[in-house]
């Protein structure tokens, strides 16, 4: 297990196998030294992990969104880590963006958003503060409160001998 896991574990998570994509696109990509991960929803076992329920945010459920949105960060960290071979080999968490499905007059998607960017700099120190973008949606995909995406920089991919 990677340095980067092991505090993963000790903030009382694991990382899931990665999610099988719902349709003609790459879980994550890696471009150079850069890893780009899909939208990812909070989905465990194939099924949303929203413990306030689904749907559209608003200040009753804000704090269940950001349990949400760490959920969503654990299912883009497996998808970075299978791509890339180990969490360590992770430089610096460059950008995540967060969708945040609101009501029309919620104005906390930052907040929602923290429940990720918590996370990362949780798990990964001060690599993991990173830029960020807290974006209110009208809907997202299976009707879940959050969907984020994370831009990864990481080690260089060993050259070919």
């Amino acid at each position: 297990m990677s340095h980067i896991e092991d505090n993963i574990v000790r903030a009382g998570f694991s990382l899931p196998l990665p999610a099988v994509p719902a349709g003609f696109y790459l879980p994550a990509l890696r471009q150079g030294d850069m890893v780009y991960t899909s939208g990812q929803l909070p989905l465990k076992d194939g099924r949303l992990v929203e413990p306030g329920g689904k749907g559209k945010v608003n200040e009753i459920n804000q704090q269940d969104a950001a349990t949400a949105a760490g959920a969503a960060l654990l299912n883009a960290l497996s998808a970075v880590k299978f791509l890339i071979g180990s969490l360590d080999a992770v430089e610096r968490i460059v950008k995540l963006t967060v969708y945040v499905a609101s009501e029309s007059y919620f104005s906390g998607q930052h907040l929602v958003a923290n429940g990720a960017s918590s996370l990362l700099v949780e798990f990964f120190g001060e690599k993991g503060r990173h830029v960020r973008s807290a974006v209110g949606v009208a809907e997202l995909p299976l009707d879940a409160s959050v969907e984020l995406e994370l831009i990864v920089a990481c080690n260089p991919s060993p050259k070919p001998e």
